[in-house]
């Protein structure tokens, strides 16, 4: 899929942020806590940095969060305590909202140029691309490879042979932007295209969705398309503020049930730390630090008389952290406890489910929508509950499945396409149930060897499999689910909202959530 990058920088938003679930932080307290890293998106050079009064106006809060975030034992922890440590990190979020709201109105534009050029011309979107952009950006040269290495290596930790596949890949990509902003440019020089804000910003109300922002060959384009294609990265930025509260929250928690506690023994709290913890870590064994070691030895460099030290303080260190979360939970379990932070709602994000690969009732009030990837282990586990929803809700439930082909799996994408031809001979789910059971082995001629063992007509899948005829399929899949912000398979929706719980009782549950809506209706 990756000579098909063009497409995903003209036609997807470059600044979607994974809505993987991030791991909540185990309670703890301030004194050996480090503050989690944040991930902050890099703005494109050309994307001019916002004022602070833009960022905070990103249009990208949920409700409004409660003067009062937590009280513990009748201590009030305030929203203003809270966020005047994390604003930072909070002001780059919101931040990258206001950069991606102000690509995303050219990021339409050119996307309604690229399909009309494409319909036109009597071709795919991905084919004129591949055409336009791939073709004509060339592949680069193991010398070109070798130049920006050696005008780089001061920062390149590594020798030329081991970097030399990422370095090429890095210049091609590059290549590809130029060659896609070039072809961008010369649609709209050949168009009619009418931009009326020189400010792309949020609606204030529901009347402000209607505004006219560009006309595109006198097709318009709204606030509201704008923002619902940035529903997917505000609601990441929603869980990411959420989190980062949430972390904050529970260590002023844990900070105030520890001084409690010291004042209540008449210690200091780093003596009751020495007591709970220091006095109870125990130390770490040869026999410990050696199993430890053959565990993990495939990702630890060097023999183990060498890092044994290392190994024995990181034990220490997870021991202390262990029992200091444990002393936190016991201090939380006697303790009167309210925390008035709410995590943030998904979305409901349109997602087309027509001419898709589809089992039960066809206007059930319930649609699950899976993006699956067939050389990805997580998708081949979800197979089975999936099954025993489809089962257990009959006419209640319908599931549709999507193509996601990751790219560090190098057989995903034509095992998609191999399931897709197998489709057009009515043998979907019985084809894609071999390509679970296969993973390590979906190489084009064992694709052709399950066909058969179905009872395909071999020659009308193999030239199928031969031709790309699906391709395109596959590609439209792939950039509904970028545009969607899927990041990783099996990514799952539940009448449009993301259900990141992928176990059989998460995935319940968001099926039950949709039913009771439905009944409200």
């Amino acid at each position: 899929m990756k000579k098909f990058l063009a497409l995903a920088i003209i036609v997807a938003s470059a600044c979607f942020m994974t809505n993987a679930q991030t791991r909540r932080p185990t309670p703890t307290t301030r004194a050996t806590q480090p503050r989690p890293a944040q991930t902050q998106p890099i703005p494109p050079a050309a994307t001019p940095a916002p004022s602070a009064a833009q960022a905070a106006d990103c249009g990208c809060e949920g409700e409004p969060l409660p003067e009062v975030v937590a009280v513990v034992n009748g201590v009030r922890i305030t929203k203003q305590e809270v966020d005047s440590r994390i604003e930072p990190q909070i002001a780059e979020l919101r931040k990258a909202v206001v950069e991606a709201r102000a690509r995303e109105l050219d990021l339409q534009i050119n996307s309604k140029l690229l399909d009309a050029e494409a319909k036109k011309r009597d071709k795919t979107t991905p084919k004129l691309l591949e055409e336009e952009v791939v073709a004509k950006s060339g592949e680069p040269t193991e010398a070109e490879a070798q130049k920006f290495y050696n005008e780089n290596k001061a920062r390149i930790n590594a020798d030329f042979n081991t970097v030399k596949p990422d370095i090429i890949s890095y210049l091609r990509d590059q290549r590809q932007r130029e060659m896609a902003k070039q072809f961008a440019d010369r649609l709209r020089a050949a168009s009619a295209v009418k931009v009326n804000v020189t400010n792309v910003t949020p609606p204030a109300n529901a009347a402000g969705r209607a505004r006219v922002f560009a006309v595109v060959n006198g097709e318009q384009l709204t606030s509201a398309q704008i923002e619902d294609s940035l529903k997917p990265l505000i609601f990441s930025v929603q869980e990411r503020i959420y989190q980062l509260r949430k972390t904050e929250v529970d260590l002023r928690v844990n900070d105030a049930l520890l001084e409690q506690e010291a004042q209540k023994r008449k210690v200091t709290t780093k003596a009751l730390l020495d007591a709970e913890v220091e006095a109870k870590t125990k130390l770490v064994t040869d026999a410990e630090a050696q199993a430890f070691y053959e565990q993990n030895k495939q990702r630890v460099n060097g023999e183990f008389a060498q890092i044994k030290p290392q190994i024995v303080q990181y034990l220490q260190e997870m021991q202390k952290r262990d029992l200091q979360a444990a002393f936190a939970e016991q201090l939380r379990r006697s303790a009167t406890l309210q925390v008035n932070l709410r995590a943030p709602e998904a979305p409901v994000l349109e997602i087309s489910t027509d001419d898709q690969p589809a089992k039960g009732n066809p206007t059930a009030p319930v649609t699950l929508v899976e993006f699956t990837d067939f050389q990805c282990p997580s998708c081949a586990a979800s197979q089975p509950v999936l099954e025993r929803l489809v089962a257990e809700y009959g006419d209640r439930l319908r599931l549709v499945v999507r193509d996601f082909p990751l790219d560090q799996h190098q057989f995903a994408a034509k095992a998609a396409e191999a399931a897709e031809a197998a489709r057009a001979q009515g043998k979907y789910w019985e084809y894609t149930g071999l390509l679970f059971t296969n993973q390590n082995a979906l190489t084009v001629d064992k694709l052709k060897e399950y066909a058969a063992q179905v009872g395909l007509d071999r020659q009308k899948f193999d030239a199928a499999l031969d031709s790309g005829q699906m391709a395109d399929k596959v590609q439209r899949d792939l950039m509904d689910g970028i545009r969607l912000g899927v990041g990783s398979t099996p990514s799952f929706f539940v009448n449009g909202r993301a259900a990141n719980d992928r176990s059989y009782e998460g995935l319940k549950a968001a099926i039950e959530k949709a039913l009771g809506e439905k009944l409200k209706k």
